[in-house]
């Protein structure tokens, strides 16, 4: 059995019993305990999984990874994301982009363009982007999240609204086998429906440890957006919906 059929194989197990040991994942697997936890901590890293004492587990769906140990996760594969983006975005445009720390890669990479109008909700974003001189970067009114810099709330969602955008830049917790895109703040997500609505030409930008994450609030579907660009070619049962919608995929 070699690395990645054994991830399978971990993942499958943790699925079917919510938490299993480290004990019992050895003998399922027959390797060593010192396989097993750098199996473990690899997965937990990637996201698909939570590291606990003696095992692993579901991650929570109600409850996101801490934002500082989120930037770090997935970062090389982040910041190939995050150039293929930018690399879409041409100069003059008008762009939402939401809370993630995906997005906020994307924005150091927009650095180099020209004359930018720029939407967002999301504190970082807004910081990043207003070193350049010749960008109009607009944050949005509402409620300041502490532990990530997201603005959130009704007069967020009435705030977006306002515009219609060339561009919507925007990154997801987690995907769900039949195409939802998940979240965990139900405030977060009623920007997100609202950025959806008014953006011509929607950009998600999620890396392959989001497909079949869970989280708690459904934010929308994945036929509303017009382009997936991710690390790894999605599933099977993504992959019929982004045919049967005519998503264009990318692969950074």
């Amino acid at each position: 059995m070699n690395q990645t059929q054994r991830h399978e194989k971990i993942l499958g197990l943790i699925k079917l019993h919510g938490f299993m040991s480290i004990d019992d994942l050895v003998s399922a697997c027959d390797v060593t305990p010192q396989t097993i936890r750098r199996d473990l901590n690899q997965l937990a890293d990637s996201g698909v999984l939570s590291r606990y004492h003696g095992g692993a587990g579901l991650n929570r769906s109600w409850e996101n990874t801490p934002y500082q140990e989120r930037k770090t996760q997935n970062a090389e594969v982040k910041e190939k994301i995050a150039d293929a983006v930018a690399a879409m975005i041409p100069d003059g445009a008008s762009l939402f982009i939401n809370i993630g720390t995906t997005t906020e890669l994307i924005a150091t990479k927009l650095l180099n363009h020209k004359n930018l109008h720029v939407v967002t909700n999301n504190i970082h974003v807004a910081t990043i982007l207003s070193a350049k001189e010749d960008f109009s970067v607009i944050i949005a009114a509402g409620e300041v999240r502490y532990r990530d810099g997201g603005i959130i709330g009704e007069a967020t969602c009435d705030f977006i609204s306002q515009f219609r955008m060339d561009y919507g830049i925007i990154g997801i917790s987690g995907i769900s086998a039949d195409g939802a895109l998940l979240d965990f703040d139900f405030r977060e997500v009623k920007v997100s429906q609202a950025i959806l609505e008014h953006t011509q030409h929607v950009i998600l930008a999620a890396d392959y440890s989001k497909f079949e994450r869970r989280a708690m609030v459904e934010q929308g579907h994945i036929s509303q957006v017009d382009c997936l660009v991710c690390d790894q070619t999605p599933p099977k049962s993504i992959q019929h919906i982004i045919n049967e919608n005519n998503i264009t995929f990318v692969k950074a």
